[in-house]
């Protein structure tokens, strides 16, 4: 059974720095992708950054240069090192594992088949 456990939400001032943690046990596929999403009250949840079983990394253009995405197959975490953060970065973030997973052109795309974690929720404050 696949489980994906994300820490490392909080509150913090804009300009400041979160880092998300993702543990994942259970067996994934050694070719599904993984990634970072996030979900605002009234909002759809949109993928942020990806990362694919070579290590190549893609992220949404909201984030990308502030944000970076890294995963340690040893200790089977996947991290959001986020920085600069801003207001509307306020949101839910999820970790996810899914057979097709990545960003292209601004915006992050994800096969229908994928294992989500519960959550751990950002609040960025002017």
């Amino acid at each position: 059974q696949v489980q994906l456990v994300e820490s490392g939400g909080g509150s913090v001032q804009a300009g400041g720095s979160l880092k998300l943690s993702c543990k994942y046990s259970g067996y994934i596929y050694s070719t599904y992708s993984m990634g970072w999403f996030r979900q605002a009250p009234g909002k759809e949840r949109d993928g942020i950054a990806a990362i694919d079983s070579d290590g190549s990394t893609s992220y949404a253009d909201s984030v990308k240069g502030r944000f970076t995405i890294s995963k340690d197959n040893a200790e089977n975490t996947l991290t959001l090192q986020m920085n600069r953060l801003k207001p509307e970065d306020t949101a839910m973030y999820y970790c996810a594992a899914a057979p097709q997973l990545y960003c292209s052109g601004g915006y992050c795309y994800r096969s229908e088949e994928a294992y989500w974690g519960q959550g751990t929720q950002v609040t960025v404050s002017a």
